[in-house]
């Protein structure tokens, strides 16, 4: 069976979740995550789109973003998820795929929930028992978005 088209809308923000194939872990060390996030500033630069929120989690990835063209997701995600799956498995001498199926997207308004959202996004790791308090999770947008961070990857939604 044919999957769905994509809802793909003006003026609003995409919740992005991938995951690692099988459930498997897509980050294996710190430099991973840093290559990760190297990547998605790249094409951040390359197709113009916002930021407000992340989480990298060992096996899979909550990005929260604002596209100039909502036409752009699926090639950004395309790129995204190929450039990071060929360094992966030259790194780790693997072959094959890394994420599981297609990436899910969800519509988000900008508005209180945004910031709802983002916040439920960057208590993952605390969720998982990987750390007791979001700001002691290196991999999200916590700290930077929370104490006004300006960096090349994160756009400062209005309502902070």
């Amino acid at each position: 069976m044919p999957r769905g088209a994509r809802i793909l809308l003006r003026n609003v923000l995409y919740h992005i979740i991938n995951r690692g194939n099988q459930k498997e872990r897509i980050f294996l060390e710190g430099s991973d995550y840093q290559e990760y996030l190297r990547i998605l500033k790249h094409y951040k630069c390359k197709f113009r789109f916002k930021v407000f929120g992340y989480c990298l989690m060992p096996n899979h990835v909550h990005i929260m973003l604002e596209l100039k063209n909502p036409q752009d997701l699926a090639k950004i995600m395309q790129c995204l998820t190929q450039t990071y799956t060929k360094w992966f498995n030259k790194k780790y001498e693997k072959v094959g795929h890394l994420w599981q199926g297609r990436f899910k997207n969800m519509v988000i308004q900008k508005d209180d929930y945004l910031i709802n959202c983002i916040s439920y996004v960057e208590a993952n790791p605390v969720r998982a028992g990987i750390v007791r308090f979001p700001a002691d999770y290196c991999w999200s947008s916590y700290k930077d978005r929370v104490f006004g961070n300006k960096n090349a990857l994160l756009d400062l939604p209005d309502s902070t």
